[in-house]
């Protein structure tokens, strides 16, 4: 079935766009056509390994090309979560350095999309899940979403413009509170601090979201595409080069006994041991 001719009114698998950790899939009205990548690891709260983080930056470049589509959600299968980052098991066994250094980065590619970008989020958004939804142009909750960063309290060594970032959503205390203290924060804390943008009863979330990208679908897409383009550029010239920080000060650190500090920690149920590695 060729999307573009047909063209269908309710949720449909994109062919041809093979996938295993995520689902691809669009929809249209009269004004266009909204994509929709959905987060599909339920049972390990969608968590992804790098396979996932791949499929997803190919879903936002597929969407941002096809002059069908005029905005983009991204959002997950189940209730419980929206995403909890990287798969655990995945990293400890080496993925998370394969990754960052060879970076398949879902925030650019976020951000690189010239379509509107929305993260309809419920349960738990924590870690690479909170970012990424953060990162988003528009960001809506459930009332049971929950946000956190864990980077320092599981050795995950997030850098750059992936922290920096966050400042310019929610301002730097509150930015530094968030990525040092590890803290979780409700919907209607996230909705205070300007993390999101709204919130809605859970069994509302997907009523709510089509509403605002068919606000979005009517209007002019070229200025749209314009508008962001100005906002991350002004992002740009203050943060995206701080991105190989880790590289940087601390090369060897992907596969250091701290750094396997946190995955060994949850392997055997017990809390990390951090003060055996201060700098």
């Amino acid at each position: 079935m060729d999307l573009g001719k047909e063209r269908p009114r309710e949720w449909t698998k994109v062919p041809d766009f093979n996938a295993t950790e995520i689902i691809y899939e669009k929809k249209y009205f009269d004004t266009g056509g909204m994509a929709r990548i959905s987060i599909n690891r339920p049972e390990k709260l969608n968590a992804l390994t790098g396979t996932g983080f791949g499929e997803i930056c190919d879903a936002l470049s597929e969407a941002s090309h096809d002059r069908t589509v005029g905005v983009v959600i991204l959002t997950s299968v189940g209730d419980k979560a929206f995403c909890t980052g990287g798969d655990v098991k995945w990293e400890s066994l080496g993925g998370l350095r394969r990754q960052w250094e060879h970076p398949i980065s879902i925030n650019r590619a976020i951000r690189l999309c010239r379509k509107p970008v929305l993260a309809a989020v419920k349960g738990y958004a924590i870690g690479g899940g909170s970012h990424w939804a953060y990162f988003c142009d528009f960001t809506i909750a459930a009332e049971n979403a929950i946000f956190g960063q864990v980077g320092p309290r599981v050795g995950s060594p997030a850098d750059g413009y992936i922290v920096a970032y966050l400042a310019r959503v929610i301002g730097t205390k509150r930015a530094k509170e968030m990525w040092m203290l590890c803290r979780q924060y409700s919907a209607q804390e996230a909705l205070q601090m300007g993390l999101v943008n709204k919130v809605v009863p859970l069994d509302k979330l997907d009523e709510e979201v089509e509403k605002w990208c068919l606000e979005l679908l009517d209007v002019s897409s070229t200025c749209l595409a314009i508008v962001k383009a100005s906002f991350n550029a002004d992002i740009d010239y203050m943060v995206y080069s701080s991105h190989y920080l880790l590289h940087n000060m601390y090369p060897d650190y992907l596969g250091s006994e701290e750094y396997m500090e946190g995955p060994n920690a949850f392997k055997e149920k017990r809390k990390p041991n951090w003060g055996k590695f201060r700098v």
